[in-house]
């Protein structure tokens, strides 16, 4: 299969006409100086009806995507009805790639100017728990603590013990326990002491925030969608939807309470297994259940005479500073394996939790957030986050009758570094 997407036209009336055929397209807006610039722009409703007027474009260019181990239904979708066909996970006739693992330097390397994958290599610098830590603690040196004090105070097992004994001798906790690379709050436990830690593999141990802000007695945390589109220069993109995620039971910080999963932890994955985990069938019901939107939480606490504003500053200043610990090695490590400055974008879910003193706190940042839509509010929030970032994240072909790719509405933040 050749692909056709980036051919010249051989004669200067096709330019024309093609321009013309386009020029009223749901999926075509124009931009530059001279209003002559095709945007391809991505409809969220299409997920829902998929009328064949938004076909016609990605179909006349012939664009491609694959999918390789991961399963996407809403990627899969979006594109498909945008006229995107997708080929065998092997091919390398492609143009855009989504995958759920990081690809080997070899096949970075191959990416023609055109193609696009969903990763950025050595991300783990990010969404790994220990390494996440470690390049925040190393920016708190360089540029004081206090400056980059978005995460709890934390300490990596077994090699930080006697420091984290120290620290227990000092606070007794309650301490939360993370494997350093696990997700959907498997292995995570709470403890008071040391000794009820085993040191058989390596794990992040993080001081516990027992003073969680909370709605109707509940803790909550929020996913938040950040995508990054350049390292270098650093461009971070911060969806103005997200989800807040509430545990089943009510907060009580007594100690008996301490093996009570449901009432600590905020993970979807952990509270839907939970007899009370209520779930709404209305998407225009932002809040009401376990999962509300975050727009509909941070409307809650404005009516409670809540700074949200302030909050919201605060919360773009840690997504900020986060990507920023991680910058110098991944900018780093796309100069040795990747060919074209725009092959590659990342999506991020970043997990944060409010105290009582609204200063938001980063938990963590998951490679590959889930795009699962268990809710009808999942399937409002996220087609319309990812038709956004595809609206977004470049172009999909090459030379002059390439369709570019730019974001049209919904990101808060860009942030160029």
């Amino acid at each position: 299969m050749s692909l056709d997407c980036g051919r010249k036209p051989e004669h200067p009336e096709e330019t024309h006409a093609n321009s013309t055929q386009t020029e009223d397209h749901p999926c075509i807006a124009w931009s530059g100086l001279s209003r002559k610039i095709p945007v391809l722009v991505f409809h969220a409703e299409t997920v829902v009806s998929k009328g064949g007027e938004f076909r016609d474009i990605g179909e006349r260019y012939n664009l491609a995507f694959k999918i390789v181990r991961t399963e996407s239904r809403l990627v899969r979708s979006i594109l498909s009805s945008h006229g995107f066909h997708e080929v065998h996970p092997n091919s390398n006739d492609f143009n855009l790639m989504w995958t759920g693992i990081h690809l080997k330097p070899y096949l970075l390397r191959g990416l023609q100017d055109f193609q696009k994958v969903n990763h950025f290599p050595r991300s783990y610098e990010l969404t790994r728990k220990d390494r996440l830590y470690k390049n925040i603690q190393r920016m708190q040196q360089v540029h004081g603590f206090k400056r980059f004090h978005i995460i709890p105070q934390s300490f990596i097992l077994p090699s930080e013990y006697q420091e984290f004994c120290s620290s227990c001798a000092k606070d007794k906790g309650p301490w939360i326990i993370k494997p350093v690379a696990s997700s959907r709050g498997r292995g995570i436990y709470l403890v008071s002491s040391p000794n009820q830690i085993p040191m058989d593999e390596n794990i992040l141990v993080s001081r516990y925030i027992n003073n969680p802000l909370l709605i109707d007695d509940f803790k909550f945390d929020v996913r938040l969608y950040v995508l990054v589109t350049s390292y270098e220069p650093l461009i971070i993109y911060l969806y103005e939807e997200g989800l807040a995620r509430f545990a089943t039971v009510k907060y009580d910080h007594a100690a008996k309470n301490i093996k009570n999963q449901f009432m600590h932890l905020t993970n979807y994955s952990v509270n839907k297994k939970s007899s009370d985990y209520v779930s709404c069938d209305d998407p225009e019901v932002e809040d009401y259940g376990n999962k509300w939107s975050m727009s509909a939480m941070l409307r809650y606490l404005k009516q409670e005479g809540k700074d949200t504003a302030l909050l919201m500053g605060q919360v773009e200043d840690l997504v900020i500073k986060a990507v920023l610990s991680a910058e110098q090695q991944i900018a780093t490590a796309c100069k040795m394996y990747v060919p074209h400055r725009n092959n590659c974008f990342e999506l991020y879910g970043f997990d944060v939790l409010i105290d009582s003193n609204l200063k938001p706190w980063l938990l963590e940042v998951n490679l590959s957030p889930s795009l699962a839509c268990d809710a009808p509010l999942d399937l409002k929030i996220k087609a319309s986050m990812i038709s956004d970032m595809f609206s977004l994240v470049g172009e999909f072909c090459p030379l002059q009758s390439t369709i570019v790719l730019r974001f049209q509405v919904n990101y808060l933040l860009n942030i160029v570094h």
